[in-house]
């Protein structure tokens, strides 16, 4: 079973997400949903008092709603329950909420709109693109960060066909390159931007995504000519990928005198003929 894990945004809020290729079905993040329609700060209580509930109810929801591993708070991936479209349909009218009429046609929009790009992909990157419009971003950097898209699946393509798990193994290889070319591991980046649940890339400068995709396409190329037969091997020429971008980082500071990794993002940039700055 191929699952895809992916964010998906409702009212500014995230909700964790998971695309079953074979079942082309959504399942989506139950305690992330209840956070959302009960805007409790404990939504891991709300949900066991709702399992018990059920229950007693003699609803058999609960007992069919399965788990995933899914990307947590501290960027490691773990198990969650889940719950698929019509699960999750069933599950909104348990929980009293005036955001649950607009929450089920969000729903139904995802649903329809991965139909949609599995019939037609350009429409997911038209898609992409309007959603980083609408953020502030720059054309430029929108067909960046779509290219920089592009360079990572082909690079965890190439780690899926070296046996590299993902999860863990693929977080621990993107640790490597992050930390050989920026110097910093993924927590520790996201910590000098100071971002929590934010995505690295999406706050990356211009430079910064450059020099990341230099990092993973320089690795990509030498695993297809390495032809690495386990993880440790991987975890090698992640590292002197990361490293030959890192390199490419410390000749462009020594020139320009300074720093290329920024608390600065893409967005938070002053735009030409603006005089404020975009969030």
């Amino acid at each position: 079973m191929t699952n895809r894990f992916a964010l998906k945004v409702f009212e500014d809020k995230r909700v964790r997400t998971s695309w079953n290729e074979e079942e082309e079905k959504w399942y989506f993040s139950i305690i992330d949903v209840i956070e959302i329609l009960t805007q409790t700060d404990r939504p891991r209580k709300y949900w066991n008092d709702l399992k018990t509930k059920l229950k007693k109810e003699g609803s058999e929801l609960s007992e069919k709603i399965g788990q995933l591993k899914m990307m947590a708070e501290d960027g490691k991936m773990r198990l969650t329950d889940v719950a698929n479209t019509e699960q999750l349909f069933r599950l909104i009218q348990s929980i009293p909420s005036p955001k649950a009429e607009p929450f089920k046609l969000w729903i139904a929009q995802v649903a329809r709109e991965r139909i949609d790009e599995i019939e037609d992909p350009e429409i997911g990157i038209d898609r992409l693109m309007e959603t980083y419009l609408k953020k502030g971003y720059s054309k430029e950097w929108i067909n960046q960060r779509l290219k920089s898209i592009e360079i990572r699946k082909e690079l965890t393509d190439e780690w899926d066909k070296r046996g590299v798990k993902k999860g863990q193994e693929y977080a621990i290889l993107t640790d490597e390159i992050t930390k050989a070319w920026s110097g910093f591991s993924v927590r520790q980046y996201k910590k000098f931007k100071d971002l929590k649940k934010e995505n690295l890339r999406d706050n990356m400068t211009n430079l910064e995504l450059v020099l990341n995709m230099l990092a993973e396409a320089t690795t990509t190329e030498i695993s297809k000519e390495k032809k690495p037969k386990h993880f440790f091997e991987s975890k090698k020429i992640a590292k002197q990928g990361g490293t030959i971008a890192g390199n490419t980082r410390k000749e462009i500071e020594e020139k320009t005198g300074k720093k290329v990794v920024s608390k600065l993002s893409a967005k938070k940039m002053i735009l030409p003929n603006k005089n404020k700055e975009i969030e």
